[in-house]
């Protein structure tokens, strides 16, 4: 992509960036390389958390070719944060990710393959809508920092919560508005109504101000009226799956399984203008503690103009995650330049959904991935208008990236792990640090069926260990909670058949123990 010239470095656009298939197939292929390359030492992601445990039950329910799962004659034992129990046991999260981890399960033999293609196919999709914008040449750079932003390294790719298929969704949206201008192809109609199709099934909340960025760039684009006839009716198929989805798992055609369980209990917080949630049904020990910290973090104080602003202000910060650092000067010399309302549209895009999204107390990057490329759009802009500034000035940024991403890269590679302290935005997956690999393992060399008992110790939050397939009843290995001797017979009644243990995942390290009967002697299964 580099040649000397002169003493100096100019970008210049090689035969296959223009040639998109190539292009994309070679991003996904390095994506997916790259990640391999560190299997070794970063194995596939374990699941670690109750958002993780959500979305493989959603894509457990999925791949079985069903929306919802029967309700469990003994739910107290099962409850799981983000599961409901009654009116059916589901997963309280949208279809979107679910349907990624489900194909990759199909696919591949486990979720996180469709967590990983997600990632790779991201990294294709900004290159792809790119080229609607600008250069060849730029949008394979911007293709580049996708890669080197939300691939290998990136928790989109190293754990289950998604990021990298709404951010698909905003690729398929941002990407057909331009070509639109250009070809006036039903084609792409269609695939704006993909995109925001896919944003409604992923994050519904999140999917009105992608609507409401389509509507900013209503006024730059011709024959609007034949573009939202052809969208819309991909978005009605969208709003029925969702509604198809509510039925099956809540008994209503406009409760979400998400509004549901908030109802239930009282988890997730509602919106900083709203009042805290009051569950309606008693909950556990985790559940309680659960419940008590994000009704703190929401707080009890009507939302203020100050309060919003001091919100917005310190979520800027997470524009790092967009963004290698280099890149700030970029995106400031894309705001520099804007000249046309086209432009403007995208820095006014940008802006919506980070005002939208300061309404709720809680934020990750993944909550806006919609628009991020929209973010590299800025930055390929901005480094274009630096090379004509100062010749090779965005080329020089563009390498600086390149060597800080090889560089972090290549400590995770090698043994170096004492650095990655320093590199906070990074998350990869390492070690055993809560024993659940351990604790697998030792299952599988246990054999027959097995009903496993947690017992947490008092204050456990925030770690949950509860986590069954979709169908309970003939999985290998089930996991309960402990409730005591008296109530714990019951299920062992229930479940005759199999030999009961007992986990201990506060224990140090965590242990899993053959069941006290009668308060005879544990027995350490090793």
């Amino acid at each position: 992509l580099l040649l000397a010239d002169s003493g100096k470095f100019t970008f210049t656009v090689p035969a296959f960036a223009a040639r998109t298939g190539p292009v994309a197939l070679g991003l996904v292929l390095c994506t997916v390389f790259l990640r391999f390359l560190l299997l070794p030492r970063y194995p596939i992601p374990v699941p670690s958390g109750a958002d993780d445990f959500g979305y493989w039950l959603l894509a457990d329910t999925l791949r079985h070719f069903r929306l919802a799962n029967s309700p469990h004659a003994f739910p107290e034992f099962f409850e799981q944060i983000f599961v409901l129990q009654r009116p059916t046991y589901s997963s309280m999260f949208n279809l979107g990710q679910g349907i990624a981890l489900a194909l990759g399960w199909i696919l591949f033999g486990h979720p996180w393959a469709g967590v990983l293609l997600s990632g790779a196919l991201l990294s294709a999709g900004c290159c792809w809508a790119l080229r609607g914008w600008t250069s060849p040449g730029w949008a394979l750079a911007g293709g580049v920092f996708a890669m080197m932003q939300f691939g290998p390294l990136s928790y989109w790719t190293n754990s289950y919560w998604g990021g990298a298929v709404s951010a698909c969704a905003g690729c398929l949206v941002f990407g057909s508005l331009p070509r639109w201008n250009t070809h006036r192809h039903g084609m792409y109609a269609l695939l704006l109504g993909l995109g925001l199709a896919l944003e409604l099934i992923t994050r519904p909340f999140e999917f009105l101000f992608l609507l409401t960025a389509v509507a900013l760039a209503l006024p730059w684009l011709d024959n609007r009226a034949r573009l939202v006839l052809i969208a819309t009716p991909v978005i009605g198929i969208a709003a029925c799956l969702m509604a198809l989805q509510n039925k099956a798992v809540t008994g209503a055609w406009t409760t979400t399984p998400y509004v549901l369980y908030r109802h239930q209990y009282g988890v997730p917080a509602t919106f900083t203008f709203q009042q805290n949630p009051v569950p309606h049904r008693p909950l556990n020990q985790e559940q309680q503690l659960d419940y008590e910290a994000e009704s703190a973090i929401h707080g009890t104080a009507p939302e203020t103009l100050g309060a919003y602003a001091r919100r917005f202000f310190f979520r800027l910060r997470f524009g790092r995650f967009f963004l290698l650092p280099p890149l700030y000067f970029a995106v400031f010399a894309f705001l520099l330049q804007i000249r046309t309302y086209r432009q403007l549209s995208i820095a006014l895009s940008v802006a919506v959904f980070a005002a939208g999204s300061n309404f709720y107390p809680y934020f990750y990057p993944h909550y806006i991935a919609a628009i991020a490329p929209l973010f590299l759009l800025m930055s390929v802009e901005g480094l274009r208008n630096m090379n004509a500034w100062r010749p090779a000035a965005g080329t020089s940024l563009f390498l600086l990236c390149c060597v800080q991403f090889l560089f972090w890269y290549l400590v995770r590679l090698s043994s170096h792990d004492a650095l990655t302290e320093f590199e906070s935005w990074d998350f990869i997956n390492w070690g055993d640090p809560q024993g659940r690999i351990q604790i697998a393992h030792t299952l599988e060399r246990t054999p027959g069926k097995l009903l496993v008992f947690v017992h947490y110790a008092p204050g456990h939050a925030f770690s949950e260990w509860i986590h069954n397939a979709a169908d309970i009843d003939s999985s290998r290995i089930i996991w309960a909670h402990d409730l005591g001797d008296t109530e714990n017979r019951r299920l062992r009644q229930h479940y005759a058949d199999r030999a009961v243990l007992l986990c201990e995942p506060d224990a140090t390290p965590p242990v899993v123990r053959m069941y006290p009967i009668q308060n005879g002697p544990f027995e350490e299964v090793r």
